[in-house]
C-alpha cells in the first residue's frame, strides 16, 4: 500500500476539517469571498452564504460513512462550481488582504483546484472490497 493509501482515513479527516474552516469563514469574513463571485451570477451575498453552509454540511458528510460518498460527490462538484470565482479573482486582479495577487501564485493557486477535486473524488468509491 502506498502512503496515501495508509492514510486515506487521515487525510479525509484533514480534508472535512479545512472544509468545516472554509465554510465558516464564509460567515466569519464574507466579504472576500463576496467580491470574487463573477458578476454574472446573482446574489453573491447569498451564494457565498449558501455555499459556506454547504461546504459545512458535506464536510461533515463526509466523516459519516453512510453519506461519505455521495458528500465526497457533492464537493467535487463544489469545488468544480467555485473555480469560475478563482478565475474571476486571477483574470479580474481582485486583491484580498493577506492573499499576493501575482502570476506566480496564481499559477499556483488555479492548478491546486484540481487537487482539491481529485482529493475529494478519492472519497467517491467504496471503502469496502466489492464482491463479485
Amino acid at each position: 500500500m502506498t502512503f496515501l493509501e495508509n492514510n486515506k482515513a487521515t487525510l479525509r479527516v484533514i480534508l472535512a476539517v479545512c472544509m468545516v474552516v472554509a465554510g465558516i469563514s464564509h460567515f466569519v469574513v464574507p466579504q472576500p469571498y463576496i467580491r470574487i463571485v463573477p458578476g454574472f451570477l446573482p446574489s453573491p451575498a447569498f451564494l457565498v452564504y449558501a455555499s459556506g453552509v454547504i461546504e459545512v454540511l458535506l464536510a461533515l458528510g463526509l466523516l459519516v460513512p453512510s453519506t461519505r460518498q455521495l458528500s465526497a460527490w457533492g464537493l467535487v462538484i463544489l469545488f468544480i462550481a467555485v473555480y469560475p470565482a478563482n478565475l474571476n479573482m486571477a483574470f479580474n486582479h481582485i486583491q484580498i488582504s493577506g492573499i499576493p495577487d501575482t502570476w506566480w501564485f496564481q499559477a499556483i493557486r488555479l492548478p491546486f483546484q484540481f487537487v482539491l477535486i481529485a482529493w475529494a473524488y478519492w472519497y467517491t468509491r467504496s471503502e469496502t472490497p466489492q464482491l463479485s
